[in-house]
């Protein structure tokens, strides 16, 4: 056995079965990237193997005594810790070695027997050999690689943001160095230059790990098999994932090739029994072939997963300059960047980049109106009108369907219509009626795409809406935004999905810098 084997794993939510049968192995080195269209159950199969969930059915079991750890980015953290004490706490196990050693230094005046000498150099070698008094350097070396130290690991976890804190836990999770690593989107709250660091040490990872993204670049390089569900069946490919699109390819051309074949028999095997089996002199031959027909293990048909059809139609824009931004500040209860001045033009399509923390998303909300500037100034053209698409999966109430939130958005809309426009933006109809804050990140995505979808603008502000999409529903999404004639402010990590058709790039990396506007 390898260091996992799942076996006839069956497990539904409410009337939707994820896995039928399922089975897989994962052996020793093995680094998997799992992967299926939205909904299909990729975070419901991590929570699955950490046990946080239990199966309707079948068996999970783990190599005996190996150390598992699971990134959970919304796990309960103490928030009057800062970022250094939370993350020293990857190393307890350690600390309360040295607690240990401290005790007996301070009797060893009263008690320095052999035995207790012994006991001390056993301590001391074992903190020397687990790296104990290289732990700060260790703590720092993964907080700049992850981009921590520029918010400063003396900031209290409870002053910072969503993405700032998925960070931090990501962080605790590495420096814990776990047998096994459980990592579900690790990549939503990373830039660039953090992804780069965590490809390079998950490479060199000596251990196992399965990892849930919508990455495809990261998972290109980090992985040395796949896991794919689909159609409520979880099939390993070996190989990266450009391998696996290429054996998955292959093999539904075969499945197809075949199907039509056999489809052709069977349609002739019917054609001969329809002609002879009335015939006196045919009807034996015609008896004959109707057994034969039945034995034959008939093929399904070829399944299609459904695709979204994100339609994005813009208003006109009469004015020239869409949006002039002027000396603009922005932040909470402090300023959180230098001055900010640019402009955009009709029709232009501007990309938001820079670290995490640094203001992107407070930057859009300020646009939007959903916080005060604090000082300097922005105008948008008279004839403009927005679409926002805001980052975070929160709900007015979490209770609510994605049809009740559609039908209280857009109450002119018929039943009929609601229902049809989820449809279109790839939400499925066993998904309509279910509780919103149930539903998955990738399906959530879409009713808020749904909304977009169904906005009158001109005007679209999007904060990472790539963030949960499956590889179908971000294709489609960025054709859209490719044909879309308005203008359009996109905050967005992955550079592959916006670098051949934005029309420029601003980074406020360089306002913070003190480098002056745009």
């Amino acid at each position: 056995m390898g260091i996992l084997k799942v076996e006839n794993l069956r497990h539904s939510f409410k009337d939707k079965i994820l896995y039928q049968n399922a089975k897989f192995e994962i052996f020793k080195g093995e680094h998997v990237g799992i992967v299926g269209q939205n909904g299909t159950g990729k975070t419901t199969l991590l929570r699955l193997l950490v046990g946080e969930i239990v199966p309707d059915k079948g068996q999970i079991r783990w190599q005996k005594n190996i150390k598992i750890g699971y990134l959970d980015q919304y796990a309960d953290v103490d928030q009057t810790l800062t970022i250094f004490e939370y993350l020293k706490t990857a190393f307890y196990d350690l600390y309360a070695v040295e607690n240990e050693l401290n005790k007996i230094y301070e009797n060893m005046s009263e008690n320095l027997d052999e035995k207790t000498s012994q006991l001390a150099s056993d301590y001391q070698n074992f903190l020397l050999n687990r790296g104990f008094y290289e732990i700060e350097s260790t703590i720092l070396k993964v907080a700049n690689g992850l981009g921590i130290s520029a918010i400063g690991v003396e900031s209290l976890l409870g002053n910072l943001s969503g993405g700032q804190r998925a960070k931090v836990i990501l962080a605790k999770l590495l420096l814990e160095n776990p047998d096994v690593l459980l990592l579900d989107e690790p990549t939503n709250f990373l830039d660039v230059e953090h992804v780069n660091w965590l490809t390079e040490y998950l490479k060199s990872f000596e251990g196992e790990f399965l990892v849930v993204s919508h990455d495809f670049d990261f998972l290109e390089k980090i992985t040395n098999c796949i896991l794919d569900i689909q159609f409520q069946k979880i099939t390993k490919y070996n190989g990266n994932f450009s391998k696996f699109l290429e054996i998955k390819g292959l093999r539904r051309e075969n499945y197809i090739r075949q199907f039509q074949a056999q489809q052709k028999e069977i349609k002739k095997h019917m054609d001969y029994i329809a002609k002879n089996r009335v015939r006196a002199s045919t009807a034996k031959q015609a008896q004959s072939r109707m057994k034969a027909l039945e034995k034959i293990d008939v093929l399904p048909p070829p399944q299609t997963p459904p695709k979204p059809n994100f339609k994005l139609v813009s208003l006109p824009i009469s004015a020239q300059k869409a949006l002039k931004v002027h000396g603009l500040e922005i932040g909470y209860d402090k300023v959180l960047l230098p001055k900010i001045s640019f402009e955009i033009r009709a029709g232009e399509k501007v990309v938001i980049t820079g670290f995490n923390g640094i203001g992107k998303s407070t930057l859009l909300k300020t646009l939007i109106g959903q916080i005060p500037a604090i000082g300097g100034s922005f105008k948008f053209a008279d004839s403009v009108k927005i679409g926002y698409f805001e980052q975070s999966l929160s709900w007015k109430d979490p209770n609510e369907s994605a049809f009740e939130i559609i039908s209280e958005k857009f109450p002119k809309q018929s039943q009929q219509e609601v229902r049809k426009n989820l449809a279109g933006c790839g939400v499925m109809a066993k998904n309509v009626f279910q509780k919103i804050g149930t539903l998955s990140g990738g399906e959530q995505s879409k009713v808020k795409l749904c909304i977009l979808t169904n906005t009158k603008s001109n005007f679209l502000i999007l904060d990472e809406p790539t963030n949960h999409l499956d590889a179908d529903s971000k294709e489609i999404l960025k054709q859209q935004l490719v044909k879309w004639e308005g203008n359009l402010i996109l905050v967005s990590h992955e550079t592959t999905f916006y670098k051949n058709w934005a029309d420029k790039v601003i980074n406020l990396n360089k306002v913070r810098s003190n480098r002056g506007g745009f």
